[in-house]
């Protein structure tokens, strides 16, 4: 937990934050495109499901059950 004293030899958190992503190897520009990336990932992964979700559900043939299928394994 992070203490509740303030003043000035107590680091702000923004600078920790800095801090602990330059010794990550992660300068802004880069956190910044990695952000972009994942968001973006994101927006194609929720339109993925809303196409999923508007497309028909196929009707199960008759005479198959669904359920586990046996594998062969080597």
């Amino acid at each position: 937990m992070a203490s509740a004293k303030s003043g000035p030899s107590a680091p702000k958190a923004c600078c920790m934050v800095s801090e602990i992503l330059e010794e990550a190897g992660l300068d802004r520009e880069k956190a910044r495109a990695l952000r972009r990336q994942v968001l973006e990932g994101l927006i194609l992964l929720c339109r993925w499901q809303l196409e999923r979700m508007d497309a028909p559900s196929p009707t199960p043939q008759e005479g198959r059950k669904r359920g586990a299928r046996k594998l062969d394994l080597e």
